[in-house]
Parts: C-alpha cells; sequence; structure tokens
C-alpha cells in the first residue's frame, strides 16, 4: 500500500489558511452561540480511533456531575482538534502545545485549561531507524527523510530541538526533510525505506517494536526528561459565559489524569476497553493492551510556565511568531482547575 506524503509547505500553508478561517470565525461566535442565560452542559467534542481520551474516562467515571459528552466524530491531528473547537464546532480540543502558541498568534481568542497528554518512561515518542541503518546521529539526518504524522507541531518542534542540540547549523537543519506520514502507515513507510527516520508512540511503537528490526535514535523524554506537551484549550467568550461548566470540566479532567496515574494498569485497560465497546463505534479493542500512561507531568495536569515558554523559543527562532509576542501566562490558566483545593 502506498504511503501518502506531503511536503512542509504545503502542510504550512494549510495551517495558515485555518489560521485565518479560525479567527475570522470566533469573531462571529462560538460553540455556546455567544448568547446569554443557561450555561451550556452537554460539551460537543472530536475522540480518537480505538482510544479513550481524558474527558470520556471522566465522564465514565462520573467526574464530570451535570456535564455530559457529545461525540461528532473523530479528529485527525492535533491542530485539526484545536481548529474546530475555536470555529466552534466543538466546545474543547486538544493539540501540542507549540500549536496552541500558533493558534494565539493566528489571532484566535483561546487559552488552554488543563494539560492532556505527555511524556514519560512509558508514554513517549521515538524516532525509529531501521536496525541496519547507518544512522546514529543527528548529522546522519542530513538528506534523509523523517515521517510523522502532522507537520509544525509536537514532533518537528522535537526534530528541531534534537538538531539543534547536536550542534546542527540553520542551514543543515533545513536539509532534513520532515514529511506527513499517516500513523498507521509509518512502520510499513520506515521498512518500505520510504523514509529513514519514522516517529512512532504509544501501541503502534511497541508493536513495532516487538516485530523487531529497529531501533530508536532518540526519544523526545530522553531528550526533554518527562513533559506535558499538550493542553485541552477552549475559547475565552465560552470560558466566560460558562465559568462552571468550564470547571466541572477541568477539574473532572484532573481527577481522571489522577485516577489513570494510581489505578492498576490492568483495571485502567478494562475500564477504556469497556468504554470503546459500550460507545458501538466498530472500533478494535485489542490495541488498548499496550496502553501505559497519559504520560502527563504535573499532578492534576496544572499547567506550569516552562511548558510553554520552551515553544515560544522554538517558534520565535524559526520566525513562526514575533520573539516576545506572548508570556506564558498569556496563553493558559489553571484557576478552574479544582483538584486538591479541597
Amino acid at each position: 500500500m502506498p504511503t501518502a506524503l506531503a511536503s512542509t509547505s504545503t502542510s504550512r500553508r494549510q495551517f495558515l489558511t485555518l489560521l485565518g478561517i479560525s479567527a475570522a470565525a470566533v469573531s462571529c461566535g462560538t460553540a455556546n452561540g455567544g448568547g446569554s442565560g443557561p450555561q451550556v452542559k452537554t460539551l460537543k467534542y472530536q475522540g480518537s480511533v480505538g482510544a479513550v481520551t481524558l474527558p470520556e474516562l471522566a465522564v465514565d467515571l462520573g467526574y464530570f456531575e451535570d456535564v455530559t459528552l457529545e461525540w461528532i466524530g473523530n479528529t485527525t491531528s492535533g491542530p485539526q482538534d484545536i481548529q474546530t473547537a475555536a470555529t466552534g464546532q466543538t466546545h474543547f480540543g486538544s493539540a501540542f502545545n507549540g500549536a496552541v502558541i500558533k493558534l494565539a498568534a493566528g489571532k484566535a481568542p483561546i487559552k488552554a485549561v488543563i494539560s492532556s497528554y505527555g511524556s514519560d518512561q512509558h508514554s513517549y515518542a521515538g524516532y525509529f531507524v531501521l536496525e541496519d541503518s547507518p544512522i546514529r546521529s543527528a548529522r546522519d539526518l542530513i538528506g534523509k527523510k523523517v515521517g510523522m504524522n502532522t507537520l509544525g507541531a509536537h514532533y518537528q518542534a522535537l526534530l528541531d530541538t534534537y538538531l539543534s542540540r547536536n550542534g546542527l547549523s540553520k542551514d543543515d537543519a533545513a536539509r532534513v526533510e520532515a514529511l506527513v506520514v499517516p500513523p498507521v502507515n509509518t512502520e510499513q513507510a520506515l521498512r518500505a525505506g520510504q523514509i529513514e527516520v519514522g516517529v512512532l508512540t504509544g501501541i503502534l511503537r511497541d508493536k513495532a517494536v516487538a516485530s523487531g528490526g529497529i531501533r530508536p535514535l532518540f526519544t523526545d523524554v530522553e531528550l526533554l526528561g518527562p513533559f506535558s506537551a499538550g493542553t485541552y484549550i477552549m475559547t475565552e467568550r465560552f470560558i466566560k459565559q460558562n465559568p462552571d461548566t468550564v470547571r466541572t470540566f477541568v477539574t473532572g479532567v484532573a481527577k481522571a489524569i489522577e485516577w489513570s496515574r494510581t489505578t492498576p494498569r490492568e483495571e485502567v485497560v478494562a475500564r477504556m476497553t469497556a468504554i470503546v465497546e459500550r460507545r458501538g463505534r466498530n472500533e478494535d479493542t485489542a490495541t488498548l493492551q499496550y496502553w501505559r500512561s497519559y504520560g502527563i507531568a504535573e499532578t492534576g495536569g496544572r499547567i506550569p510556565d516552562k511548558e510553554f515558554q520552551l515553544w515560544l523559543d522554538w517558534l520565535g527562532e524559526r520566525g513562526e511568531i514575533e520573539k516576545d509576542r506572548f508570556t506564558p501566562s498569556d496563553l493558559y490558566t489553571n484557576e478552574f482547575n479544582g483538584y486538591g483545593k479541597g
């Protein structure tokens, strides 16, 4: 089966186009219609095939009280998910913090409210090569193709950081070609020689490693240590008009994070499997057996400045945003996270 590959320039043009669309749409209203009256209690969202998101887990555990979820489909990527929230098609979305910064830089009035995923010893992104590949260092990547799920987001940011920290100049780093490869096709593309490096995570990574013949060049957790990489965002207008709903959502997600962290893995997997089976979307639950963690570093998913400052610096160096355009606190709030507050 041929693998779909896309150029960096095309992806960037598409992302910038979506930024303009989202900014215009947000100016006309958000998912609660911009009206007064009772707070929204049913939150529209996008899911992920064969997986259980933290809000889905939270509602199943009873942590959302009178707030419910309405699934409208599955997301294709983090940038797409937060675009959908910014344009009012959903009430919240999750993406890499660098993508959140770029959306805010496109004048979409959004705010991150709680961490949504991260990297630790169990849940991480590995940049894999074939076992007999001559690629052993950052400099060996010059002129090579690196496949990842989307461009201008988490995995490209980590690649750039790896190249920079290992001494490659901007000109040399520009000769490393990042390409879009759907995650389900990454292992195949790597083994077929269509790419020299493939980013593999979670279940797909574990299954590929179990098959043998590949090795990690580096991992994001080796590069940065444990960190929270992404957040759930909402529009500022929705937050202002629905503070109680937002507080219930954020605190419920925080509780779900800690439940998943403190509950035996087998019990978490069993609960997730039951959730997927009950929702009736014709999904395979076998892959859930590989689940290890959500990878979130901070207790209750609270957001520290450093999780945004790292990517503010990265985007500033790339010239994608003006340096000092934002401070981290411009982009997130922990105000609605009641976990541990009694």
